[in-house]
């Protein structure tokens, strides 16, 4: 896959690769992890539980099953670094590689178009409130308008008061409106699938 091409309040951004892993290591177990640290964004992969078996832990199992899929060539998201040091997470691919979307009662399919899902934002507890999941979303649009994606699909909260934590990770209504993002489908008051059309990827030119 293509690396996005652009930067943002100096913020620098690359796919997760395997020369990487131990970059996303370094964010998915530092402070205030305690949510990725144990997902590793392998969660809505899974249509059922993860298959733990032995005296190996969910988040062990789960570590090592991301792991696999980057060896693999597998790229399940974009790490943003500040000086060098990652400080941001975003995990984004095409939908039909979340198998847990198809069970979900708010983020079932909307309709057969083929659409790519932004899953998950993480940032850095030294490193929040300062805007970095909307930058991060920006370099996801055009991670997956490179790669082939004509629309971006997300599953985010539309409520005032704190959210829950396992639906903080998809981010704000209010962040997709400002990115362009149209609202799609409301199946739950406070929660709805939103999505922004994609300009096709020019062609290479030799």
């Amino acid at each position: 896959m293509r690396a996005p091409a652009r930067s943002s309040s100096a913020l620098e951004v690359h796919p997760l690769t395997p020369d990487r892993w131990n970059d996303l290591v370094t964010l998915f177990t530092s402070r205030g992890s305690g949510q990725v640290r144990w997902c590793w964004c392998m969660y809505y992969r899974r249509s059922g539980r993860a298959d733990v078996s032995g005296d190996t832990t969910v988040a062990e199992h789960n570590r090592a099953a991301l792991k696999a899929l980057v060896d693999a060539g597998t790229v399940p998201g974009l790490l943003g670094y500040r000086d060098g040091r990652p400080v941001a997470w975003v995990s984004l691919a095409p939908r039909s590689d979340y198998a847990k979307l198809a069970r979900s009662p708010v983020m079932r399919a909307v309709d057969d178009k083929p659409v790519w899902s932004v899953i998950c934002f993480f940032t850095s507890a030294d490193a929040r409130g300062q805007h970095l999941a909307e930058a991060m979303l920006a370099h996801a649009a055009e991670f997956a308008r490179a790669n082939g994606a004509t629309l971006l699909e997300a599953y985010p909260v539309d409520k005032q008061e704190r959210s829950r934590a396992e639906t903080i990770w998809f981010g704000g209504k209010a962040m997709y409106d400002r990115a362009g993002f149209v609202e799609v489908a409301r199946r739950k008051p406070t929660r709805l699938v939103m999505r922004k059309a994609l300009r096709p990827a020019r062609p290479r030119t030799r």
